[in-house]
């Protein structure tokens, strides 16, 4: 019986924050502190800094945890996670997400159909998209895999024609299947 992934759930991975530590979740003895106005007060124990922070209304939180010693900030630390969230957010919207878009061809295809899965592919290849040259072989077709090998090489050596191509995976046969993944160079 096929376990499907979608149903047994872990695969989904939650975006990945990074979590300051602050006031007394800070670890070390003694950190460097710069104020909310950027001004360095230099090392003081944490029990101290948390206490001037405290009197001046802000959180100790720690910058850089892995310096010698931290560095912490006098900040609003709900506003400071609020602007880091939102970074991150602005990061993955701006993030271009790279498909596999697929071709399938046949080995007694004729030249118009070749044609047509070219323009598509040049189509895809435009869009940034990588792309899987794909040639499934039915009966008798399978005691000759060269052939197959050979249309998929024309296929390639048709794209490179008209864009620059880097092979992210060698033409492969794998069963009744020959495939090969191919992208645009940058």
């Amino acid at each position: 019986m096929r376990i499907h992934r979608r149903r047994r759930g872990g695969y989904q991975k939650k975006p990945e924050t990074v979590n300051y530590r602050s006031n007394d979740q800070i670890r070390s003895s003694e950190v460097r502190v710069v104020d909310e106005a950027g001004v360095a007060l230099g090392v003081l124990r944490t029990e101290e800094a948390i206490a001037l922070a405290q009197e001046r209304g802000f959180d100790v939180v720690e910058v850089s945890p892995k310096a010698v010693p931290p560095v912490c900030r006098f900040l609003d630390y709900g506003q400071f996670k609020y602007q880091k969230e939102k970074e991150l957010r602005a990061q993955k919207a701006h993030a271009k997400k790279v498909e596999v878009k697929g071709v399938r061809l046949s080995v007694k295809m004729g030249q118009n159909d070749f044609n047509t899965r070219l323009e598509q592919a040049y189509g895809f290849l435009e869009s940034g998209d990588k792309l899987k040259i794909e040639l499934r072989l039915r009966g008798r077709e399978k005691a000759h895999g060269d052939i197959a090998k050979e249309k998929v090489q024309e296929f390639i050596n048709s794209l490179e024609e008209k864009y620059p191509l880097v092979v992210e995976q060698a033409i492969t046969r794998s069963g009744g299947t020959v495939s090969a993944v191919v992208g645009r160079k940058s």
